[in-house]
């Protein structure tokens, strides 16, 4: 089992979506990358993002940042839907360099790479979301969520 991190504007659903992908064992609401020992301030430079533990048989970091391109505008800078500020950054953080090199190849595949924002950086830390935020669009399916409805039932559906 490996893991990986996405930050894409509000963790809700982020958390959502990745969890009823291919490959995905579990996923869990946190913060990444941040300056405090807690996650109390806007002003910590956390991100919100989605811890990811994948089975790296049944699917690779690239099949990842393509789904994970499904649900996130890459040229926003620090802004996600109506989630605006730097804890809403997109990024992909990893404690495996291998997965940063996979990442970094994804994203200069593509025809916009020029235009991407996406922060890709070693995790220095986490900190895992308190339990209300937790799967909370599984337990709260009406709050806000900046992903298209369709885009989150679509591979739910499919499991």
């Amino acid at each position: 089992m490996e893991q990986i991190y996405f930050a894409g504007g509000c963790l809700w659903g982020v958390q959502e979506f990745m969890k009823h992908l291919p490959g995905v064992i579990t996923t869990e609401a946190g913060r990444a990358n941040g300056t405090a020992d807690t996650t109390q301030s806007d002003y910590d430079g956390y991100a919100e993002c989605v811890l990811i533990q994948f089975n790296a048989e049944a699917v690779t970091v690239k099949q990842l940042m393509a789904f994970f391109f499904e649900i996130i505008d890459p040229y926003s800078v620090n802004k996600q839907g109506e989630d605006v500020g730097k804890k809403y950054r997109t990024g992909v953080y990893s404690k495996d360099p291998s997965h940063l090199v996979q990442v970094r190849e994804y994203i200069d595949s593509r025809k916009d790479r020029e235009r991407i924002v996406v922060e890709v950086m070693p995790l220095t830390n986490y900190v895992k979301s308190d339990e209300e935020h937790q799967d909370r669009l599984t337990h709260f399916p009406n709050d806000y969520c900046h992903i298209p409805l369709d885009l989150l039932h679509k591979y739910k559906q499919s499991n």
